[in-house]
């Protein structure tokens, strides 16, 4: 099991993570495939969760995927049964963009008595859900509007009052198959909060990991892209080699 992936997350930017749904990819054959590419392209992180998935769907593919390689495993939960001890952490998501307490606190204290049993680094995380141009199953899910994202004061605010809060990280989400991804604006602005910072949804291309990684996003996740083609791990592993030369 790896060990403090806070750390990791923490040690430098433009690092990449692939997002596996286990709604979407739950087959053992696709699975491994994925696995290979991902460990070709030597990629830092598979998050997993989604917002609709079953216990046992998440279950079977986090179980399949700790047997299978040794790229560090992050749980990014879209509900309370959504947490594992065959992973090495668990994003704690608090859902700071919307006002629906299930997602800022209720599906924590459902899971918190079992969570605290497990050999598992929980990592509290500001979750904050910017419009990408279309409606996001996490939007739906959780009944909650994200920010638009011309309004860059209230994406400040609310990503300083996470950290004020105590927040270890912030991750900003344009949602699966946004047309749009998080402005790399948004991200540099933020700098000054010294923590962290993920950003997913709607990112297709090495330019687009590039300007992240410029403006200081620590981690960048690929979600549908990489479910929609799985040879885009090819382009992302010229680019990761580049940056280690």
């Amino acid at each position: 099991m790896n060990k403090n992936i806070f750390d990791k997350i923490n040690s430098k930017k433009g690092q990449i993570a692939i997002l596996i749904d286990p709604e979407n990819t739950n087959n053992k054959e696709v699975l491994l495939k994925l696995i290979k590419k991902a460990e070709f392209a030597k990629i830092d992180f598979f998050f997993i969760g989604g917002s609709t998935v079953t216990k046992k769907d998440f279950e079977s593919t986090i179980n399949f995927l700790s047997d299978n390689t040794k790229i560090p495993l992050v749980i990014f939960p879209g509900a309370h049964h959504q947490i594992s001890d065959k992973a090495d952490a668990l994003l704690y998501l608090s859902l700071l963009s919307g006002r629906n307490p299930d997602y800022l606190i209720g599906h924590h204290v459902q899971s918190a008595s079992e969570l605290i049993k497990m050999n598992l680094e929980i990592i509290p995380t500001g979750y904050i859900l910017i419009d990408g141009g279309n409606t996001s199953t996490v939007s739906h899910v959780s009944q909650t509007t994200p920010i638009p994202r011309d309004q860059t004061s209230i994406i400040k605010n609310t990503a300083i009052a996470g950290v004020l809060q105590g927040k270890k990280i912030l991750y900003f989400d344009a949602g699966s198959g946004a047309k749009h991804s998080i402005p790399s604006e948004i991200i540099q602005e933020l700098g000054f909060l010294n923590v962290p910072i993920i950003v997913g949804g709607g990112i297709r291309s090495i330019n687009n990991i590039e300007k992240l990684k410029y403006n200081g996003a620590n981690v960048i996740v690929i979600g549908n892209h990489v479910e929609e083609n799985i040879e885009f791990l090819l382009e992302l592993s010229e680019y990761i080699q580049k940056q280690t030369v």
